[in-house]
């Protein structure tokens, strides 16, 4: 069992930036592969970033490439979304999900095993 808790979300003008962390429960968070979602009123949770296990591989949604960078430090059982030149569009809850897998692959939304409650994050014009 992993309970995750995210932070960090708040208001920010565009062109800001913000660092989420989701620390988890457990013992083996070494061993679980993380991701970030996000849904935004009337939207679909779409995947934003995600990590592997051991932090070989990252994917992320192509609408955050080159502003967003996922970490995983496994020393502290936490992983961070660092998200620079914010927009109005990345206005969302964001999601932090994790799977005990030693994939390298994407991970869909089903395949989430266990979720936190979220964190808001808001960009202003």
């Amino acid at each position: 069992q992993v309970q995750l808790v995210e932070s960090g979300g708040g208001l920010v003008q565009s062109g800001g930036s913000l660092r989420l962390s989701c620390a988890a429960t457990g013992r083996t968070f070494n061993s679980y592969f993380m991701a970030w979602f996000r849904q935004a009123p009337g939207k679909e949770r779409e995947s934003v970033a995600q990590i592997s296990w051991n932090g070989d591989t990252t994917y992320y949604a192509d609408s955050v490439k080159g502003r967003f960078t996922i970490s995983k430090y496994n020393a502290n059982n936490t992983v961070y979304l660092h998200m620079n030149n914010l927009k109005p569009e990345d206005t969302a809850r964001y999601y932090c999900g994790a799977r005990l897998w030693y994939g390298q692959g994407r991970l869909e939304q089903s395949e989430v095993h266990y979720w936190g409650q979220g964190t808001q994050v808001t960009v202003s014009s």
